[in-house]
């Protein structure tokens, strides 16, 4: 496989992973601006508790038309700012006036100054400043840019301007000790403009986000189809016929094969999961664009009853590279040869996956059967896999791929040991790891509505899956050519 096609399959998943990120973002900000703003156009924040021992609560803080270190934020943004207060008792100040103006008109005044806030759950924090002046009130000062005075709640609004400032709550009394309830909203007119850029762009990501994808899989799928046409055009029409009887009639149409090499090397599977790292980037890229594919799979599946061909054999190609990789890393150990970088057949390789394409899938099944009707199965899988099925991120949870967790990982890690101090590998052990596997791969498939038969509740141990025939029974006629050559054939179908 070049891997200008993978480059392809990634940008298209990264691109559509940002193009769900920024569209998102943009619908929570249209869908903020229609619903979260009151009557009189205002988002508000939740009205909390602020109270201190002192005469005053003071939250300071600096505008800049470009913020730098010691700003706190650009105000342009912010709109008209409204403030609404609640004081106990002694009546209500609030005011907003130049810090230094109030730092003059509280000093030797002991009040706490409003460091941050947490929000969830809320909690004020607070730096005391003591003293044990009294100030004058605060409704007789000159300084104020806004303030509002009496009794009950009392609200100011106020247009930030840069420099710094200071909201003041106090008791119109100038009294000691505050208890106050302060809710803080803001009437700006950029949430939806914003909020629609933002919609438009990441529609514009998704779109060439899938473009790309689509690119890579077709090229993926043309080379795939040519190397079919070439391998029939060398092989004569009865040697066709039966390779094609490769997969037992009846059989369940998901086949996990492995071949436990001998000898192995003792020491370098203490080092695989460091010779895979290439692979794993390329199959977080690759396992990023297979959950959008399912996604479109899934609903050309409900309109049409038809899984998507050429996203079909990519899915199924991503499971067989993660199988390789498994095989040799972590999932088996069962082979010291390096997995190949494609995503088709290689019958050379120890480790084969092979899923049938299905002439029609259920419309039904596929709203239900990846996730209620999955459910026993994932229990399962969990305790074969453990807590490491899959490559995990934002988009995309752990429930793909095995990672040797769990079961599996303790009986490879035994088998390795044994490997280490005894140079052989028991069979015994290897066919009981191989038929967990093979289990969690017949889930795999499955969930990624490759098929619609349900994973059987069967433990097929062995290297050779059931439904395989192995090469040794099928018999070509003379003057074909060997099962051994043609079997890339075989796997493609």
């Amino acid at each position: 496989m070049r891997i200008g096609r993978v480059l392809f399959v990634a940008a298209g998943a990264l691109t559509l992973l940002v193009g769900l990120g920024v569209a998102g973002a943009g619908g929570g900000l249209v869908w903020a601006n229609a619903t979260q703003r009151d009557a009189t156009g205002y988002f508000n924040t939740s009205s909390e508790q602020f109270q201190t021992t002192g005469s005053a609560l003071v939250s300071s803080v600096h505008f800049a038309m470009h913020p730098g270190p010691d700003s706190w934020v650009s105000y342009d943004p912010l709109g008209t700012v409204r403030i609404k207060a609640s004081v106990a008792n002694g009546g209500t100040f609030i005011g907003i006036a130049p810090t230094v103006q109030v730092d003059h008109y509280l000093a030797g005044v002991a009040f706490d100054q409003v460091t941050s806030v947490s929000a969830l759950p809320f909690r004020a924090h607070y730096d005391f400043v003591a003293g044990s002046a009294t100030p004058a009130l605060p409704i007789t000062q000159n300084f104020w840019a806004v303030s509002a005075s009496g009794d009950g709640t009392q609200h100011i609004t106020w247009k930030p301007v840069e420099g710094g400032w200071s909201i003041v709550v106090m008791r119109a009394d100038a009294g000691a000790g505050v208890v106050a309830h302060v809710a803080v909203g803001t009437n700006t007119g950029l949430v939806l403009p914003v909020g629609v850029g933002l919609l438009v762009g990441g529609a514009l990501l998704l779109v060439i986000g899938g473009l790309l994808l689509s690119v890579g899989i077709m090229a993926i799928e043309r080379a795939r189809q040519r190397r079919i046409e070439a391998e029939r055009s060398s092989m004569n029409t009865a040697a066709t016929e039966v390779v094609h009887e490769h997969a037992v009639v009846g059989a369940y149409p998901v086949r996990l094969d492995g071949h436990l090499d001998s000898p192995l090397s003792r020491w370098r599977w203490i080092i695989k999961w460091i010779l895979i790292v290439p692979h794993l980037i390329v199959l977080a890229f690759l396992w990023l664009a297979t959950v959008p594919l399912t996604f479109v799979a899934g609903v050309a599946i409900l309109f049409t009853g038809r899984y998507p061909e050429p996203i079909f054999h990519f899915t199924v190609g991503v499971l067989r590279w993660t199988w390789r990789v498994s095989f040799y890393a972590f999932s088996a150990l069962a082979t010291d040869q390096y997995p190949p970088f494609s995503l088709e057949p290689d019958d050379s390789y120890p480790a084969a996956f092979i899923v049938d394409y299905p002439a029609r899938l259920s419309r039904g099944l596929v709203l239900v059967k990846w996730w209620l009707l999955a459910i026993p199965q994932y229990i399962i899988v969990g305790i074969f896999a453990g807590g490491g099925i899959g490559f995990s991120n934002r988009f995309s949870h752990s429930w793909l791929v095995t990672t040797g967790g769990g079961v599996i990982g303790v009986l490879v890690f035994v088998a390795a040991l044994i490997l280490l101090f005894s140079g052989r590998y028991p069979q015994a052990l290897f066919d009981f790891v191989m038929g967990m596997n093979r289990w969690c791969y017949r889930v795999f498939a499955y969930v990624l509505l490759l098929r619609d038969e349900y994973p059987p509740f069967r433990f097929d141990a062995g290297g050779t899956d059931p439904g395989t025939v192995p090469p040794s029974e099928l018999s070509p006629p003379p003057d074909a050519p060997s099962p051994s050559n043609s079997s890339d054939v075989l796997t493609s179908h």
